[in-house]
């Protein structure tokens, strides 16, 4: 491997991860818990969890599996919950089980839960009863023989569990009626399983781990493999990466705001903060601004973790800047582009960087990320992870020279061995090069830019427009609160763009936007259309969906 960035490596952190760590996920978790068994690991809606009582508990949901429910290695369970303690527990006791574990979106559909569900083959979902209702009218159409159903205060115990649930059932009617027969409860299974004797599988290191389907943010949601191998790799990559955010000694805090079944927050805030014994504060509905940094204000956290919009939405919140940074070393993005305005505001209010990092589904999912030890570079996704390869390749598959913009592709042990259940031609260039989809390039000191989604550029008279440039350029208007750009087919360019405005000052007008654009966009760039809304559609991750926006405009045209 002869790449130009491996100059640009922190000190301390090697080229290539050496022999693995750990033989399993299994393996993982025990040694953390035999490292720290008595610190924290999780703290949601004012309960902690300590490292041992999380491996109790997951160890009792792996005896239940085995035992009652006579689930085998292999076979798939469904996940599908908001960050509650319940959801370590469910993870960690699947995989102490031998199961392969099916992060499931809890605000899916009963049409996407049918479809993720059938095509996993799921033997068993485990679900918040929030969003029961609708699994209910897709139980005959679905493989799963066993549901297994959890209220949100079900870990927090004692009165104030049950006031909990009490509240959000019958005060806030956030549990819609549903009826599921024989649906086991959660805390009996972690009651009757504590009675069992749990047997450890036999794992083989490429034994599949992970089913993590993609958002579906392009299409219908595609389930990504991912093995032990690929997990474990990918830990010990950024176990290196985050050294320079860890405190030898005491205990870090991070805040997990991004949803556990999304694979950045699983294997970073996760696995990884579990491996360092750091203590992870779970935010269930981080959408809740006021209360989401209420909950900020509790902590001297350490670490955050999160996208742009979720970003973008703490500052606009004004209680945010009155929250205690003085402990804060570590603020990382990804899953989207981070917008110039929003990195430059995080830095002046908080003092400390917004680093951006990069990777998908398919890859565990970090390839690339900024340095965190303060040589990182603003407007790039960074450089690769140890012992991994990201190149610039034209449609053909041929690898062009730096500073040529191409389709960004990757190989390392964090990339997937391919879809389940699915024809992968296309999906890897030869040689092993996965095709990532997105648009870069690699700059003169060997950092990697995104320039957007190959599906999402934009073809207009020929020239390709992309879409996050635009977006970046209208956002630093200082009455816009978020914008989303797309394509809409037009019979003299091909394509012209549309933007979708939300405001943060209801004085802006179209005129004004458009004059704006004239100021700092070539003129084929300039967004033909303009409409404001309310808000934005978006993923539970808080990413833009464009897709979204691409099928309501073309519904409206047909």
């Amino acid at each position: 491997m002869n790449a130009p960035w491996f100059s640009k490596y922190p000190k301390g952190i090697p080229h290539e991860i050496g022999p693995y760590d750990y033989d399993s996920l299994i393996e993982l978790f025990e040694v953390a818990v035999k490292k720290f068994p008595h610190r924290i690991a999780f703290d949601n809606f004012g309960k902690q969890i300590t490292f041992s009582e999380v491996d109790e508990q997951a160890t009792a949901f792996a005896a239940y599996l085995q035992n009652e429910l006579k689930l085998k290695k292999g076979d798939r369970i469904a996940i599908q919950m908001p960050n509650l303690i319940q959801f370590p527990v469910a993870f960690m006791g699947a995989i102490k089980a031998g199961l392969v574990a099916v992060n499931t979106n809890p605000l899916y559909t009963s049409p996407e839960m049918e479809h993720q569900f059938n095509d996993a083959g799921v033997s068993a979902v485990v679900i918040v009863s929030n969003f029961a209702h609708n699994l209910e009218p897709i139980l005959t159409k679905i493989p799963a023989k066993h549901i297994i159903v959890t209220d949100m205060g079900d870990m927090i115990g004692g009165i104030k569990g049950a006031l909990l649930n009490f509240i959000v059932k019958y005060v806030k009617r956030m549990v819609p009626k549903f009826h599921i027969p024989n649906a086991i409860s959660f805390k009996d299974a972690l009651r009757k399983g504590s009675t069992m004797k749990y047997q450890r599988p036999k794992i083989d290191i490429e034994d599949l781990a992970v089913l993590q389907y993609t958002g579906g943010t392009t299409g219908v949601s595609k389930g990504a493999q991912l093995s032990h191998r690929n997990i474990i790799a990918h830990n010990m990559m950024i176990t290196h990466w985050f050294k320079p955010l860890m405190t030898e000694g005491q205990q870090d805090i991070i805040i997990t705001a991004l949803p556990l079944y999304h694979i950045f927050a699983l294997t970073v805030n996760g696995l990884l903060m579990y491996t360092q014994g750091v203590k992870s504060i779970l935010i269930t509905n981080p959408r809740d601004m006021p209360g989401f940094v209420k909950e900020l204000k509790k902590h001297r956290f350490s670490i955050i973790t999160g996208v742009n919009t979720l970003f973008n939405g703490l500052m606009n919140n004004h209680d945010f800047k009155d929250c205690d940074f003085s402990a804060l070393k570590g603020t990382i993005a990804g899953a989207m582009a981070v917008q110039e305005v929003v990195a430059n505001k995080w830095e002046e209010i908080t003092g400390n960087p917004l680093v951006e990092g990069y990777g998908l589904s398919e890859t565990s999912p970090v390839l690339s990320c900024n340095p965190l030890d303060g040589s990182h570079k603003r407007g790039t996704i960074g450089i690769p992870m140890p012992s991994t390869e990201l190149a610039i390749f034209d449609d053909d598959g041929k690898q062009l020279a730096q500073g040529e913009v191409g389709e960004i592709c990757a190989r390392g042990p964090q990339v997937m061995r391919g879809y389940w259940n699915k024809d992968n031609e296309g999906v890897f260039f030869p040689d092993n090069w996965f095709r990532t989809g997105d648009i870069g390039l690699m700059d003169e000191d060997g950092f990697f830019k995104i320039v957007d989604r190959k599906k999402d550029m934009i073809k207009v008279s020929g020239f390709n427009v992309y879409p996050n440039e635009v977006e970046n350029i209208i956002s630093k208007h200082p009455k816009v609160l978020e914008v989303a750009a797309i394509g809409l087919p037009d019979e003299r360019s091909g394509e012209v763009v549309k933007a979708f405005i939300v405001k943060r000052d209801q004085s802006l007008t179209e005129e004004e936007l458009r004059a704006y654009c004239h100021e700092y966009l070539t003129n084929y760039k300039i967004p033909r259309h303009f409409e404001f809304r309310e808000e934005l559609p978006k993923t539970n991750v808080g990413k833009i969906l464009r897709r979204a926006l691409k099928e309501e405009e073309a519904a409206k045209a047909a």
